[in-house]
């Protein structure tokens, strides 16, 4: 495959196409899994590590999405758990299952949450161990994941366990081994990734059925408009206040 901007359009075109083609069925389940979360007054936890936690940052707390959503990241254990800041400059934090159950217990959950747990390879430690946890909690779990990859390597989390594994619903991103698409000559360096663009489309679409199923209900849906226009503030301000301490928003 040559290398250049064209090339990388129609990798990710080819991404964009497979998930159209295959995740329809599995995007409509878990959606329903995620308005009968929001009914039972639940409200969504979003996770994901590294390069994972852009995904959370499409479902919880931007323009066009779900107000009853609330992002968990690695920073949370400086932000709310006082832990020194310097934790975060370990480049392998997101492989220590520890960090799992703290994560956890800062967390504002409340048992009829439902998780949204990204990770394109779904082994670390950090992921499955926060997968492993929900399940005992008795949540609902949705993974983001890419099935070529996450399959051809070994997990390294303790239990062997998978994030596809543990999830009630796996959302496939069709991104290659290794998540890159564009081999460069005979080597095996790669570029162009693909998760972070499929990603993005599997959350959309899962809020647009989501809010699909409220609007077909004859309900008014939870949704942010975004603060940069006019009366946006006051908008989300209101819908904010019905999950006071329910959801944490924060600069970054």
């Amino acid at each position: 495959m040559t290398i250049g901007a064209e090339s990388y359009l129609a990798a990710v075109q080819a991404a964009i196409d497979q998930v159209a083609t295959t995740q329809g069925d599995a995007v409509r389940q878990a959606a329903d899994l995620v308005t009968e979360a929001l009914r039972a007054g639940g409200v969504v936890q979003a996770f994901g590590a590294g390069h994972s936690e852009a995904l959370a940052m499409e479902i919880a707390g931007r323009a066009g999405g779900l107000v009853p959503s609330n992002k968990i990241a690695l920073r949370d254990l400086v932000l709310f758990g006082g832990a020194d800041p310097a934790v975060l400059n370990d480049p392998f934090l997101e492989r220590d299952p520890t960090v799992a159950r703290r994560l956890y217990e800062l967390a504002p959950v409340k048992p009829d949450d439902i998780f949204v747990i990204a990770s394109n390879s779904g082994i670390n430690g950090v992921v499955v161990e926060l997968a492993r946890l929900v399940k005992e909690n008795g949540h609902r779990l949705i993974a983001v994941t890419s099935l070529a990859h996450t399959m051809v390597v070994e997990p390294k989390h303790p239990s062997g366990a998978r994030l596809a594994d543990l999830a009630d619903v796996v959302l496939d991103n069709a991104a290659p081994f290794g998540d890159a698409a564009i081999q460069l000559g005979d080597t095996q360096v790669r570029t162009g990734a693909i998760s972070s663009v499929t990603g993005a489309l599997l959350a959309q679409q899962l809020v647009c059925e989501v809010v699909a199923r409220i609007v077909a209900a004859g309900e008014t849906p939870p949704i942010y408009i975004s603060y940069n226009v006019p009366g946006g503030d006051e908008h989300n301000r209101q819908l904010e206040a019905r999950y006071a301490g329910r959801i944490r928003r924060t600069a970054s």
